[in-house]
């Protein structure tokens, strides 16, 4: 399966019930107040934190590569009252109809780009669609591996319809020196008699904030800061989760370990 695909089918509907947490949308609010709109979101999913943004009257696009991910958020964008403006697109292909102020990912979502050349296309497209003096916030995420005593375990839900909801780990493979981590997971949904189990694999592709540098520079944009997930400066080493900010006249940020980067356009910066 396309790494792509992933967020489709099954998985998009038991998304939602089986979640852990949802992110918290005042740090991008924060985020997106302090540089500017309009603001895209990559990767919004079925629409945390972006329904939570337009809700507080900020002007945010979403973009996602799931189609099904996408119909999930516009119903709940319709229960809610909410306009939504949508792209299917994938994120190291953007071709959106304008530049933004703001392009931002919540949580891990950079990670789900399975391979170094896909990041910096993604990179790339990021650099594209920034407006002048815009800025991105990437967050990047270093994830654990899955404790033994987890493989295995099901963590369940109710559906609207009644059916049970049940995901779980099946296996999970872990290649340090290429960055990535291949997690099997068992989706069930069943409902009477009619039962639909589908196992995919979901890959996660990491980088540390030195790694990220340099795709980063590639796609014409400069690391100019390094906060934690509260915007406050970051200790220097490792981490699990990061922020970075990057500029290319224009500007990115990005998370990969409880720190966050600020970044800026490398020609800009000269200039």
């Amino acid at each position: 399966m396309d790494p792509a695909d992933f967020h489709t089918g099954i998985v998009a509907e038991l998304y939602g019930p089986l979640k852990s947490f949802s992110q918290d949308p005042n740090p991008y609010a924060a985020f997106i107040q302090q540089v500017g709109m309009p603001a895209l979101e990559l990767g919004c999913g079925d629409g945390d934190p972006l329904l939570e943004l337009l809700r507080r009257g900020l002007d945010a696009d979403g973009v996602d590569s799931s189609a099904d991910m996408l119909e999930w958020l516009r119903r709940r964008a319709d229960e809610q009252g909410i306009r939504a403006t949508l792209f299917h697109q994938r994120m190291e292909a953007l071709n959106l109809p304008r530049r933004y102020q703001a392009i931002f990912l919540a949580g891990p979502t950079f990670t789900l780009l399975p391979d170094d050349a896909t990041a910096l296309a993604a990179l790339r497209g990021i650099r594209a669609h920034l407006a002048e003096g815009g800025t991105a916030l990437v967050p990047l995420f270093t994830p654990a591996p899955t404790p033994a005593e987890q493989i295995g375990r099901v963590r369940t839900a109710t559906a609207t319809d009644g059916a049970e909801l049940r995901v779980s780990v099946v296996a999970e493979q872990r290649d340090e020196s290429a960055r990535t981590q291949t997690t099997l997971l068992r989706y069930e949904r069943h409902h009477g008699s009619d039962s639909t189990i589908e196992e995919r694999p979901w890959i996660m592709h990491w980088y540390t904030r030195d790694q990220f540098e340099k795709p980063a520079t590639t796609a014409g944009l400069a690391v100019t800061a390094v906060t934690d997930p509260d915007g406050k400066p970051a200790p220097g080493g490792p981490c699990v989760r990061t922020g970075q900010w990057l500029r290319g006249d224009r500007q990115l940020r990005s998370e990969p370990c409880e720190t966050e980067l600020a970044v800026s356009d490398a020609g800009h910066r000269a200039g």
